[in-house]
């Protein structure tokens, strides 16, 4: 099938790098696209970005999707010219065994995770003991070679094409691009507001919310909506209580993570919304993890907030997995809540 939406702009910002405090590239083209849409725009100090909609009143809804992608930092060396990491959010160092990487260094160049051939091994590997830590990168260059391209904090990043897989999109950094682009998809459809809405592009989410809970206090909005991925975990070898949302079931609208509760009435209205409009969606109730949704919700004093999740399979991974009728549901409920958003609705408790 063919998507509902403008795939090329999913797969640049997808395909673009962007770790945790190194968000530049990626953020060249978020402001452009916002900068398109909305009436103004500004970078603060920490590099979020924020496109503003002027409405009709002073109440105001903050939207954020965070920009940066999971990665790491070269903290090391070796005299043989291997380059030893740290991880730049969270992984799971099993996955990253025989895949390939960009290293930004004096200029883009590749390299790849190497890992013993089974052929050598004295013993069955131990999958559960890998740490991040322990893995090499090899550049297939001499050392010599190596220390004029790369220096100790050159950022590390996964190197992997986003395409179309049946129903599906796939590829790395889905986590939080493929939401960043469902925000910026609403922001071209929003014209005439009733209420203020800031369209927020945050940073340094993968280490810990960070972006957004400063960006909280700049923004101190009435109402805020994250947008992330969430777990599908809708696979062979999972039970069915341990799935949290399937693919192809519609937008994901978010009760709990380990990070928040929202706001019951905000998360009533997004699923009115959802029906009104025929929109597909499902519940999610999140038992780890945690979104920018918490960081609007307490860092100016008490918020409503609300949440709308993108079901994703194999997070943290450069194989995640969305499907396109949910990327479309999404955008589409994000759409309507905000075009319905008139600054009157009571989400007092």
């Amino acid at each position: 099938m063919a998507f509902d939406f403008d795939f090329d702009l999913l797969r640049d910002v997808t395909e673009t790098s962007g770790v945790p405090g190194y968000e530049d590239r990626v953020r060249d083209i978020v402001r452009e696209e916002i900068e398109a849409n909305t009436d103004t725009v500004r970078t603060d100090a920490m590099g979020n970005v924020v496109g503003t909609v002027d409405g009709d009143s002073d109440y105001s809804v903050a939207v954020a999707a965070h920009m940066d992608e999971i990665g790491f930092m070269v903290k090391h060396i070796t005299e043989e010219g291997f380059l030893k990491l740290d991880a730049l959010g969270g992984w799971d160092a099993r996955v990253l065994r025989a895949q390939r990487v960009t290293v930004h260094g004096e200029e883009d160049i590749t390299g790849v995770f190497g890992s013993v051939p089974p052929h050598t091994l004295d013993e069955a590997p131990e999958n559960g003991d890998d740490e991040v830590g322990d893995r090499a990168v090899d550049l297939g260059r001499d050392p010599e070679e190596v220390e004029e391209l790369v220096s100790v904090g050159d950022i590390v990043t996964m190197q992997q094409d986003t395409i179309q897989m049946g129903d599906s999109v796939t590829g790395k950094a889905l986590d939080d691009r493929v939401c960043l682009f469902a925000m910026l998809e609403a922001a071209r459809s929003i014209e005439n507001p009733d209420v203020t809405i800031h369209f927020c592009a945050t940073v340094q989410e993968e280490v810990g919310l960070r972006g957004a809970t400063a960006l909280g206090v700049d923004v101190d909005p009435d109402l805020a909506i994250a947008l992330d991925v969430t777990i599908a975990s809708d696979i062979p070898g999972v039970s069915g209580d341990k799935h949290v949302t399937s693919l192809g079931d519609g937008a994901a609208i978010k009760l709990k993570d380990s990070s928040v509760i929202t706001t019951p009435k905000v998360h009533k209205r997004l699923k009115a919304v959802a029906e009104d409009e025929e929109i597909e969606y499902q519940i999610e109730v999140l038992p780890s993890g945690g979104t920018d949704t918490a960081g609007f919700q307490n860092t100016y004093g008490a918020k409503p907030v609300g949440a709308i999740s993108i079901p994703t399979r194999y997070l943290h991974t450069v194989t995640e997995t969305a499907n396109g009728d949910d990327v479309r549901s999404t955008i589409d409920l994000l759409t309507a809540f905000l075009d319905s958003e008139t600054g009157e609705h009571d989400y007092s408790l």
